[in-house]
């Protein structure tokens, strides 16, 4: 699979400055004739607790399921886990997967057809399933679609032991229907399991978003793709972060590949451009020094599919070491942007309106800015934005639990900056 990875940086550095950063692009053309390089595992995961009967959320539910069935490759192994209390596996028969085939997949619609809503829900015990699922396909593309309406119910901490446990295993997706689950909660899936999180405010809208969540994961065609940053002695990586087509720090996801260098999961590629911040702390130099201060790789495996370098030269000509390279000053005004929207969100919630008109403010001014027309319209839902330019906004009196919850979960999506200098 032809990848490339492209470094955008002012290398040029003050004297006594110890922080080098670059944006690396990572863009693969997909593999040769859209064909994946391995096999494929799918497993859609559906909430069936009492909660589910509301609003004709379980009916909307079984269409969406139905709908991602029809979506699935023939060939592409494939599991549905209704979940409840605990998780309960649907189709095909317990502790199996189906290879999917006309023939398997209308099994599985009308497996569909007996799903019932009752119970609690367990997304840590739906996840351990859907995990345990994978195991039989090691090496395989695997993903999954996790679909809930509600608080997890189970003993604290035990979600986050379950993500601990499967991190790395597979990629998962999560939706919420309706308005009454946690957005932190999904985060977490998504953040651990390198997927995404939104809201289907509507039940009307979840065969649609299945439909695309779905379509996208037949056109990934390499099951797990790494960056790797090689450092010099007395050279240290300070963040890794994802910065395009969303903000997701990947620093703790590091794995050490001997004495200078480390691998950072990217998760499964198919045709695709995804931009990342990279920030290395060095030693120091004098005028003239210059130095390499970090290898990025694109690998999978052994296979290292492209290379790019990222240098430091220091420098007394403040002229070459104030300019600001525009890749990096953007990606690190969209990093701000989410984790602005957050606490904005926060200090509402809690009662401190001045906080989060402040925040709020900050919010729509990065966003105008940068460009960011779909954050700065969610954000509108919130606050009634007077100026975006200097960041004045008031406070909306009454606000759709579904636009916070909205402006929540989209605040990581980002906008790419043009490639002019």
């Amino acid at each position: 699979m032809p990848y490339t990875a492209e470094a955008f940086q002012n290398e040029f550095l003050a004297l006594g400055a110890t922080e080098v950063n670059s944006i690396i692009t990572v863009t693969s053309s997909g593999a040769e004739g859209g064909r994946r390089t391995s096999g494929a595992t799918e497993i859609i995961i559906v909430d069936a607790s009492g909660s589910m009967q509301a609003e004709g959320r379980i009916q909307a539910a079984r269409q969406a399921a139905k709908t991602a069935v029809e979506c699935i490759d023939d060939g592409v192994n494939f599991a549905i886990i209704a979940g409840v209390s605990t998780a309960q596996q649907l189709f095909p028969a317990p502790g199996r997967l189906a290879v999917s085939s006309a023939e398997t997949r209308a099994d599985a619609i009308r497996s569909i057809d007996r799903l019932q809503a009752s119970g609690g829900t367990a997304m840590g015990a739906w996840l351990l399933l859907a995990a345990q699922l994978f195991a039989q396909r090691p090496g395989d593309i695997a993903h999954a679609i996790l679909l809930t309406d509600g608080d997890n119910g189970e003993r604290a901490g035990y979600l986050e032991q379950v993500l601990a446990s499967i991190a790395g295993k597979f990629t998962c997706d999560s939706r919420g229907v309706g308005v009454n689950w946690k957005v932190s909660e999904l985060r977490k899936i998504a953040d651990a399991l390198l997927g995404t999180v939104d809201i289907v405010a509507n039940p009307a809208g979840l065969a649609a978003a299945f439909e695309q969540m779905m379509t996208k994961a037949m056109g990934k065609t390499s099951a797990d793709v790494q960056l790797k940053v090689w450092t010099p002695v007395n050279s240290t990586v300070r963040f890794v972060k994802q910065v395009e087509p969303e903000v997701a720090d990947l620093t703790g996801k590091r794995v050490d590949d001997g004495p200078r260098a480390g691998r950072y999961p990217l998760g499964s590629w198919g045709a695709e451009s995804r931009d990342y911040h990279v920030c290395i702390d060095v030693q120091p130099g004098a005028a003239g020094d210059e130095m390499l201060a970090a290898r990025v790789s694109v690998v999978e495996g052994d296979t290292v599919h492209a290379q790019s370098l990222v240098r430091a030269v220091w420098t007394e000509d403040t002229a070459l070491s104030t300019r600001i390279n525009r890749q990096v000053a953007h990606y690190t005004g969209q990093a701000e942007l989410a984790e602005t929207i957050q606490a904005g969100i926060e200090a509402r919630k809690s009662g401190d309106d001045r906080t989060a008109t402040l925040k709020f403010g900050r919010a729509a001014q990065l966003a105008h800015a940068s460009g960011n027309k779909a954050t700065e319209e969610l954000l509108a839902t919130v606050v009634d934005i007077e100026d975006a330019a200097t960041g004045t906004v008031r406070l909306r009196r009454k606000v759709e639990a579904a636009d916070e919850m909205a402006l929540d979960t989209r605040s990581t999506k980002t906008v790419r900056v043009g490639r002019s200098q």
